[in-house]
């Protein structure tokens, strides 16, 4: 089972989390930089309503920014579902 697009994650139950890195080029103590820490789960069925169910997981990350600073340095981290019962 290869999971490769929103709508292969969707439908098996995927969580997506995004995690904002500004700041952290320089060293999470580096004086001279601002750090941002925001993290939020987003939404997936949302995500298939607006990419679309054939948009490769690989590409989500460039295409987006965080809410909070405005940054496009961030993270997504994919989790599956813990068990299939879970489902």
């Amino acid at each position: 089972m290869a999971v490769e697009t929103l709508g292969d994650a969707y439908s098996h139950g995927w969580r997506v989390v995004v995690r904002c890195s500004y700041g952290r080029s320089e060293g999470p103590r580096s004086p001279s930089s601002r750090e941002c820490n925001y993290r939020k789960e987003l939404d997936i069925e949302t995500l298939v309503w607006t990419r679309g169910r054939a948009f490769p997981l690989s590409r989500l990350e460039s295409r987006l920014r965080c809410s909070r600073c405005g940054s496009r340095y961030v993270v997504v981290l994919y989790q599956p579902p813990r068990s299939i019962a879970a489902r």
